[in-house]
């Protein structure tokens, strides 16, 4: 379980949330909801560990989750604005970096995001749609075999579905269920409908 005590966030001498407490249990997805600014690209970071909170607590089944930075950064996935791809380098060279990295296997990764005929392209010809996908297909590295956990069972998300058209947000969709279905936990920043019934919401 992730549990969030008390949180604020100092970003630019403003104060963006304070006081933010919730928890996100094994198989639950939590959308982030809010106007620009409100915070929400904020809390995403927070949670990952990419800036310090001003205030609060967060705890991963009870421990200070932040205490050991290299043990959290293991156990999620962030997907933010950013594609973070090397433009000179092939869809599969630059999914081939993150499955150094976290293990899993390139082709049916790029295959779960409709790409296999786009694996050799090199990335800076891709469309933003196409990028956005290759994005996400480093989250269908992490899809562990049936019946076990999820290796990176917290899953941040920061827009996930912009560019994506109605096939792609389906099969990223799939990708979300199965990874709530083996007991992952999903939190996404989002201004649009995305494919995660039942989920809560937190209103920033």
């Amino acid at each position: 379980m992730l549990q969030a005590v008390g949180l604020a966030c100092l970003r630019g001498e403003r104060v963006v949330f304070a006081d933010l407490s919730f928890t996100v249990a094994s198989g639950e997805a939590v959308l982030l909801m809010g106007a620009n600014g409100a915070g929400k690209s904020s809390l995403l970071r927070v949670l990952a560990g990419l800036i310090a909170p001003l205030e609060g607590q967060l705890l991963w089944d009870g421990t200070e989750a932040l205490a050991d930075r290299t043990a959290h950064a293991r156990r999620l996935r962030y997907i933010g604005h950013g594609d973070a791809l090397k433009p000179a380098l092939s869809a599969a060279e630059n999914l081939a970096f993150y499955a150094r990295l976290w293990g899993g296997q390139v082709a049916p990764a790029l295959a779960a995001l409709g790409l296999s005929e786009l694996a050799d392209l090199p990335a800076r010809v891709l469309s933003s749609g196409q990028k956005r996908r290759l994005a996400l297909a480093r989250l269908a590295l992490a899809m562990p075999a049936p019946g076990s956990p999820p290796a990176a069972p917290l899953w941040l998300l920061d827009e996930p579905t912009v560019g994506l058209d109605a096939a792609s947000v389906e099969r990223l969709g799939a990708l979300l269920a199965a990874h709530r279905a083996a007991g992952g936990m999903v939190l996404a920043a989002t201004h649009l409908p995305l494919p995660l019934p039942s989920a809560r919401e937190l209103r920033l």
